[in-house]
């Protein structure tokens, strides 16, 4: 593969074995059985939908007694995605990728990442039996790398931003024919209706759509996503009503929020050169939102809000969730939590049920 970016190291070359002992044996079997070629493309495709089934979705809805009790907001439920096999809810859209990926013939997956992105799709990719090829920004602090490389993926880390890293690793997707996992793509719709999945999930427990949802977002794929759900829901009449969605996001570091701010219609992009990451901030950073237009068209259309907020609250709401309710959580994934909180800061909410969407940490 022609490039000029370093790459990682891969610990796999030489027949050495990857690291799969939180893997059951019967997804390991499955797995074997997918990676053999003699067998029928509809039986294997049936049993990566079978490993699906198995490890990914269906995580818990739980609600936050203790945080009701210290905020006064009631009924307040934690949509939990560290129950995934990564640890977050990159899983849902990894998986679903692999499956369409093994479906049209590919043997190669590529996307960009910042990190939890990239851990998601090596499990996945490994478990399909497909070549997993990783861009990550140079100057990035991820602590994922060994685990993707752990499994398989060429991981390599490119100069410049993540928007960089998407733009080439769609180049080279188009030049080699590899399947392009990366946002905003061909494949967003896909992606989109993977996070549907969460709205069900929600809907199952709940009987009907809570009064908001709030989620953190960076690319707005996932926030999109579950709008679509309650959407499809309430039109198959399942559903009373469709959520507020409310966004939060690393301060004046997103164009969705910042587009929301400013009153926008549409998502505009950030001046790159004021986008500095951090490693609290990384997994919410962008000056270009992939599916910005999508996620601030569910904000508007829903009547809903969007927040800014800083490492510093990230960090302590992180602590917070894990001293009064046990979760340990990834501190950027409760941007959503901490815009809800503005909102009923600043006008108490009435009784009602809301939800809020975490991920967790591996």
């Amino acid at each position: 593969m022609r490039s000029d970016a370093r790459v990682q190291t891969d610990p796999l070359r030489g027949g050495v074995a990857p690291s799969t002992t939180h893997l059951s044996r019967e997804v390991l079997d499955l797995s074997e059985y997918i990676k053999n070629p003699t067998h029928s493309l509809v039986d294997r495709l049936e049993s990566y939908e079978d490993i699906m089934s198995i490890e990914v979705g269906d995580t818990p809805l739980t609600r936050m007694r203790n945080v009701e009790r210290e905020t006064g907001l009631r009924q307040l439920f934690i949509k939990f995605e560290g129950g995934n096999p990564s640890g977050t809810q990159k899983d849902r859209i990894a998986f679903a990728q692999c499956l369409d990926a093994l479906r049209r013939g590919f043997n190669t997956i590529t996307i960009a990442t910042c990190g939890n992105f990239g851990a998601a799709m090596a499990q996945s990719a490994f478990l399909a039996g497909l070549k997993c090829i990783l861009y990550i920004p140079e100057t990035y602090h991820t602590d994922r790398i060994e685990e993707m490389t752990s499994y398989g993926a060429d991981v390599i880390r490119y100069p410049g931003s993540y928007e960089d890293n998407v733009y080439y690793s769609q180049n080279q997707a188009k030049a080699y024919k590899w399947y392009d996992a990366n946002p905003g793509g061909k494949n967003a719709n896909l992606q989109i209706s993977a996070y549907a999945e969460i709205a069900y999930e929600i809907y199952d427990v709940l009987r009907d759509a809570p009064k908001i949802v709030a989620a953190p977002v960076s690319n707005g794929t996932m926030l999109a996503g579950i709008y679509r759900g309650f959407v499809t829901l309430f039109r198959r009449g399942r559903t009373s009503r469709i959520p507020i969605m409310v966004a939060g996001s690393s301060y004046r570091k997103n164009p969705i929020v910042e587009s929301f701010r400013l009153g926008y219609d549409s998502c505009i992009d950030l001046e790159e050169s004021k986008i500095t990451e951090t490693k609290i901030n990384e997994p919410l950073i962008n000056w270009h939102s992939f599916d910005g237009d999508e996620a601030l068209y569910a904000i508007k259309k829903s009547n809903g809000y969007a927040a800014n907020v800083t490492d510093e609250r990230m960090m302590r709401y992180a602590k917070n969730l894990r001293e009064k309710e046990g979760l340990q959580v990834l501190p950027a994934s409760t941007a959503g939590l901490i815009a809800l909180m503005n909102m009923h800061k600043t006008e108490p909410l009435h009784s009602d049920r809301f939800v809020a969407i975490i991920t967790g940490r591996k």
